[in-house]
C-alpha cells in the first residue's frame, strides 16, 4: 500500500484533513461525515454518527481508484476480465453503502 493511501485512510477515519497530490480528505462537522476525493471525484463518504461507508468509483476503473477503495474497511475489490467485483459480487462502480 502506498504511503499516500495510508495517510488518506488515517485522515478519513479520524475526522482529519489531507490534501496531497491527487487526494483530498476532509471532515464536515455539520453532517459528521468524512469525504475522500480522488481527482476531485468523491469516491468514499463515511458517516461517523451511523458508521456507514458509501463508495463509488465515479466511473473510473483505474488501479489508483481500486487501491484507495481497497484500503477501506469492509471493501475488497478484485478485477477479472476487465470487470470489477466488490466483496465477490460483480460491481459496476455505482454508489453503494457498505456496513
Amino acid at each position: 500500500m502506498r504511503q499516500i493511501t495510508k495517510q488518506s485512510i488515517n485522515a478519513f477515519y479520524n475526522k482529519g484533513k489531507l490534501k496531497k497530490q491527487n487526494m483530498n480528505i476532509y471532515y464536515c462537522s455539520f453532517d459528521q461525515t468524512s469525504r475522500m476525493l480522488l481527482h476531485s471525484n468523491c469516491i468514499a463518504t463515511y458517516d461517523h454518527a451511523n458508521k456507514h461507508l458509501k463508495i463509488s468509483n465515479c466511473g473510473w476503473f483505474s488501479n489508483t481508484t481500486k487501491e484507495r477503495l481497497n484500503a477501506l474497511e469492509g471493501v475488497s475489490i478484485q478485477q477479472k476480465s476487465f470487470k470489477w467485483y466488490l466483496n465477490g459480487v460483480e460491481w459496476n462502480g455505482e454508489p453503494i453503502t457498505i456496513k
